[in-house]
C-alpha cells in the first residue's frame, strides 16, 4: 500500500477526541467531538474522512469515500494518458554499409524523430573493423549532414564496447521542453 492511503484515516481509524467538521455541502460544521461527527456522518449515510490531520484539531469532511477514491484513480488515469513518452529508437550501420541501406534507415531516423522519440544509431564492429573507427565516425558524420537542422546531438559519438554511437533528438522536441541545454550539443562532430 502507499503512504498516502495509509495516512487517510476514515470513520473509526480517527484517533482525535475533537475535530473541525466540514458538512458534505462544503460548509463549516464547526468544532464537535469525535462521536458527535461520526453520528453526523452516518446520519447522512457517508463517511467522516480525515482531510487534514496535522491541524489543531484535525480537519474532517464528511463525503462518500468510495466516490472520492473513484475519483483520485480516474483523475490519476487521466494525467496518466496525457503523458507523452519518449522512447529511444535504435538504428543500427554497419562500416561497409551500402548507400541504398544507409538512405533506408536514414529515413527511418527521420521518422522516429518527426514522432518525438529520441534515436540511438550506431554502427557495430566486428573483428578487424574495430581497426577502423574512423569509417564508423564518418558515418555518423554523414548522419548529421543528411539530417540537417532537424536534429541536434543529445550526446556526441563515443565507443560504447564494440559500437560507436550517438544519440539524437530533434529540434521541435527541444522547443517544447525549455529546460533542455541545447547549446553544447548542437555542434557537428568532427572526424578525428
Amino acid at each position: 500500500m502507499s503512504k498516502k492511503k495509509d495516512t487517510i484515516r476514515i470513520n473509526e481509524m480517527i484517533r482525535a477526541r475533537e475535530v473541525r467538521v466540514i458538512r458534505s455541502d462544503g460548509e463549516q460544521g464547526g468544532i464537535l467531538s469525535f462521536s458527535e461527527a461520526l453520528a453526523l456522518a452516518t446520519g447522512a449515510g457517508l463517511d467522516l474522512v480525515e482531510i487534514s490531520p496535522n491541524a489543531e484539531p484535525p480537519v474532517c469532511k464528511v463525503m462518500d469515500y468510495g466516490k472520492f477514491k473513484f475519483q483520485q484513480a480516474k483523475k490519476a488515469k487521466d494525467a496518466k494518458l496525457k503523458q507523452k513518452q519518449i522512447q529511444v529508437k535504435e538504428v543500427k550501420f554497419k562500416p561497409r554499409i551500402d548507400e541504398h541501406d544507409f538512405q533506408f534507415k536514414c529515413k527511418h531516423i527521420k521518422r522516429f524523430i518527426e514522432h518525438g522519440d529520441k534515436v540511438r544509431a550506431f554502427v557495430h564492429f566486428r573483428g578487424r573493423e574495430m581497426t577502423h573507427r574512423e569509417i564508423g565516425m564518418r558515418i555518423l558524420n554523414r548522419i548529421l549532414e543528411d539530417m540537417g537542422e532537424t536534429i541536434l546531438v543529445e550526446k556526441r559519438p563515443g565507443m560504447e564496447g564494440n559500437q560507436m554511437a550517438m544519440y539524437l533528438i530533434g529540434v521541435e522536441s527541444v522547443k517544447k521542453a525549455p529546460k533542455a541545454d541545447t547549446d553544447s550539443s548542437s555542434e557537428t562532430v568532427s572526424t578525428n
